[in-house]
């Protein structure tokens, strides 16, 4: 393949930008003041501050670190199997991976939301994405348990998402890559894209006391790639931004076709209008396929429904309820202040960060300040939104956040620095470098009505000389800031699970005093739960066989099991009858191709088991409990297909009798 000089110049002009990132800051030897130390330092036994929820990345899952101490406190299974617990492993969490493809074990979670009421973090939910099979969950922070997966028709690369309206009546998803209807025909050329495919943005509605989700109805739009949005607040309540890049609707080598022109653009959705024409019957029904799966907390079980349609609404159909923005180009953020007068894009290839007003463009709306219209739908006139514009913030804008003085902060993902700048007159206030490469940055409460001006978490993409080399690949990176003064000051490095993509943070107190300790064993609706060391039993049907089993401190019920046969189907059903807090217990059997089950105190949780050869296989627990853990176990015998082995079950009673012991030992001796 041969590129012409002008594809040439501009691959090598953008080689130049990105390998800018690898450079070290000048003052890099005097960034870190000298009482950093003990402004992070949480004592033992004391607790953080913060909650500071981070998305896993590549990992699938979601972080929850302490700040300021930059502690990892857990690990939140969501799109990935995780043997650590046995989420997507147990018989109960299966169906959470379910998807209209089947079961997907892994995917790559990329943004999160805290739930919200007035335009202010409430503690109730965590939302998160799938970017790769679209999907988005809800966590529920009770429990720290992901509740429910919805899947997204229509949809492809659910990067920006999941972005929450202020009193979280919407869940809204855009699509980063536009690929043609589910109900059309996606066998087509490639090169048809300009006819054949289609953005979506997709509404999921959140019930108010349960948080369960269901699509309420998608917006099919221009074939444009969608990247970041927030919803407005305040006096922009009501609408939602999204920002938008390939306006040129290149499909390959988008680094140089999909940057060609000097603006992409900034997508302006009125989404009260739009639940309004929902709610008057309009728009179309589509034959779509996609699961919605939920998690019973009273029965311990997840269930996947395969749904059959929604409810699109054509935007070109219906005027006044999207306008587009032009924005200098590959913009990635859209910001909006706590006011929801100032929507900040930020232009990844522009020197500059543009801020548009929402009076202006309400005004240029009404007056019809448009120049002219991109695929039906109005363009309005760059100036005619703009409210200034930050001039020489830094090199690749990305993503910016609020704190509680009117200030802004933007990552500068090639020089590599966070800059602070003044809403008033867009006035750069200061910068600081961060190593290297921030993608994403979070202020507690940043994108709320309400944010906090006490610290600043940069996600970094590259970490090389800050941390023990481990081989070509290291732990990417998060730099923990104090914004409280006039100058930024850097506190504390720390490494994280996964990419650091997005992270939200909120007061300790708003989640803490919730926080489930163990479920109360009257409360076990799980149709296998043993209530007791005398409910337990093992049963026959045929070639499944149902081990229904407890655990406690430090012994499980039944730990001798015979007659299971070789083809059998066995299934262990553990129930930890534990009342107290922190007192889990695990599950593992020898030769199992599954992970272990986690089971929490007054849980009920199953492992499928296919033994395969005739012999004795031991299981234990695996999560230690007790000072006599290791003796917390078992056998399972098999015996062979068609062998008359009866089933039987004990615990205690099934120990040779002593007179046989000792005659054993003394015939041993001699």
């Amino acid at each position: 393949m041969i590129l012409n000089k002008n594809k040439v110049l501009g691959l090598a002009a953008l080689a130049l930008l990105f390998s800018m990132n690898a450079c070290k800051p000048k003052n890099a030897g005097s960034v870190v003041s000298g009482d950093a130390a003990a402004q992070t330092y949480v004592a033992p036994g004391k607790y953080d501050e913060y909650y500071n929820f981070v998305s896993g990345g590549f990992n699938g899952q979601v972080s929850v670190y302490g700040l300021p101490s930059g502690r990892l406190l857990k690990l939140i299974p969501v799109f990935s199997v995780f043997p650590e617990n046995g989420y997507g492993y147990s018989e109960e969490t299966k169906p959470m991976l379910n998807t209209s493809h089947g079961m997907i074990p892994w995917d790559d979670q990329h943004h999160l939301d805290l739930s919200q009421t007035n335009g202010e973090i409430d503690g109730r939910w965590l939302f998160a994405n799938a970017n790769n099979t679209p999907r988005v969950a809800r966590i529920d922070l009770k429990t720290f348990h992901t509740n429910e997966i919805i899947e997204l028709p229509n949809s492809a690369g659910n990067h920006s998402s999941p972005f929450i309206t202020e009193n979280t009546e919407y869940v809204i998803a855009g699509t980063r890559f536009s690929v043609p209807p589910d109900d059309k025909n996606g066998d087509v050329p490639i090169n048809s894209y300009k006819k054949n495919f289609k953005g979506t943005i997709s509404f999921i509605s959140v019930d108010k006391t349960s948080g369960n989700m269901d699509i309420a109805f998608q917006l099919q739009c221009p074939a444009v790639n969608f990247d970041l949005s927030h919803s407005g607040k305040g006096v922009s309540s009501g609408w939602f931004f999204f920002s938008c890049y390939n306006t040129e609707q290149a499909n390959t080598l988008l680094e140089v076709n999909a940057s060609k022109r000097d603006k992409d653009f900034i997508m302006a959705v009125n989404w009260k209008k739009a639940a309004e024409l929902i709610k008057a019957g309009k728009g179309r029904k589509q034959a779509v396929k996609y699961a919605s799966n939920r998690y019973n907390e009273k029965t311990q079980t997840a269930t996947s429904t395969i749904k059959t349609q929604v409810t699109v609404l054509d935007v070109k159909d219906f005027p006044g309820l999207v306008y587009f923005i032009p924005c200098p180009k590959s913009p990635h953020g859209c910001d909006v202040d706590p006011s929801g007068e100032y929507i900040v894009g930020s232009g990844k290839l522009a020197a500059l960060v543009p801020v548009f007003s929402f009076s202006k463009i309400q005004k240029a709306i009404a007056s019809k300040a448009f120049a002219g219209t991109y695929d039906g739908i109005p363009v309005i006139k760059y100036e005619a939104a703009l409210y200034g514009e930050v001039k020489k913030p830094g090199l690749g804008p990305l993503h910016t956040e609020f704190d509680d003085k009117g200030n802004a902060y933007t990552t500068m993902f090639v020089s590599s620095e966070i800059v602070k700048w003044s809403l008033k007159d867009l006035k750069v206030l200061d910068r600081h470098p961060v190593y290297y490469s921030p993608g994403h940055l979070m202020i507690p409460g940043g994108d709320t009505r309400k944010p906090t001006g006490k610290y600043l978490v940069a996600y970094n993409k590259i970490t090389k000389d800050r941390f023990l080399p481990t081989g070509p690949e290291l732990a990417q990176s998060a730099q923990l800031f104090d914004i409280s003064g006039d100058k930024m000051k850097l506190l504390l490095d720390y490494p994280t699970i996964g990419e650091p993509h997005y992270g939200q943070a909120v007061k300790a107190s708003v989640i803490r005093d919730q926080s489930v300790k163990f479920f109360k064993i009257e409360d076990n609706k799980n149709p296998y739960v043993s209530m007791g060391e005398g409910a337990t039993k093992v049963v026959r049907e045929g070639k499944k066989v149902h081990v229904y089993m407890t655990a406690i401190r430090s012994h499980l019920t039944p730990d001798n099991i015979e007659g299971i046969k070789v083809g059998d189907e066995v299934y262990f059903h553990v129930t930890n009858i534990e009342q107290d807090w922190d007192v889990p217990h695990g599950f593992a059997i020898k030769g199992a191709k599954t992970a272990e089950l986690l089971i929490l105190p007054g849980e009920t949780a199953t492992l499928k088991w296919l033994p395969e050869q005739a012999g004795m296989y031991p299981f234990y627990c695996t999560d230690f409990c007790s000072a006599l853990h290791q003796e917390m176990s078992g056998y399972a015998r098999v015996s062979p297909a068609g062998s008359n082995v009866p089933l039987t079950f004990s615990t205690g009673t099934n120990m040779p009798k002593e007179t046989n012991t000792v005659e054993t030992q003394n015939t041993a001796s001699n």
